[in-house]
């Protein structure tokens, strides 16, 4: 199973890709996109989208998996984010890809095997499952893989029922 993890936002939007074989899981690529306040948000929308849809046609995944959005104090934030997941949601079912939503504690149970882990857990143990060299930067790559690693790692009813 390969899976697309996104970590998203419109300001900085994280995704990576982890391809399970055999109960060993390894990443394929991560990163970021970055984009700025100055930009339209319809261009930086569509610098998510082509994203996606450019790392689905180049790595074919089985699945996309994203971060739940976290509402917190700030609804504008929480928009944006939200504009952000329906970006990558459109993109990845234009291509025909299925996608699963995972929250925030979710993942880091899964990861970090505590759900309210800190950022310098996620990276650390993302680092440790992955057998990577560093932790990945920035943190919102190292976010996008935790991601993956989680739906990678769910058990086969549960990525059904999502």
């Amino acid at each position: 199973m390969k899976v697309l993890g996104i970590d998203p936002g419109t300001a900085a939007c994280g995704y990576g890709i982890v391809q399970e074989s055999g109960g060993r899981l390894r990443a394929t690529c991560h990163g970021w996109w970055r984009t700025t306040r100055a930009e339209r948000p319809e261009q930086r929308l569509l610098t998510i989208f082509t994203g996606v849809q450019e790392l689905i046609a180049a790595h074919a995944p089985d699945a996309v998996a994203l971060e739940e959005s976290y509402v917190g104090a700030d609804a504008r934030i929480a928009l944006s984010v939200g504009q952000a997941r329906g970006a990558v949601l459109v993109a990845a079912s234009s291509a025909g890809v299925a996608c699963a939503e995972y929250a925030p504690a979710t993942v880091k149970q899964s990861v970090c095997g505590y759900g309210r882990a800190d950022k310098e857990q996620v990276g650390k143990m993302v680092k440790a499952i992955l057998s990577l060299d560093e932790v990945p930067a920035p943190n919102h790559a190292a976010d996008a893989l935790a991601v993956a690693i989680c739906h990678a790692l769910a058990p086969p009813l549960m990525r059904v029922a999502r």
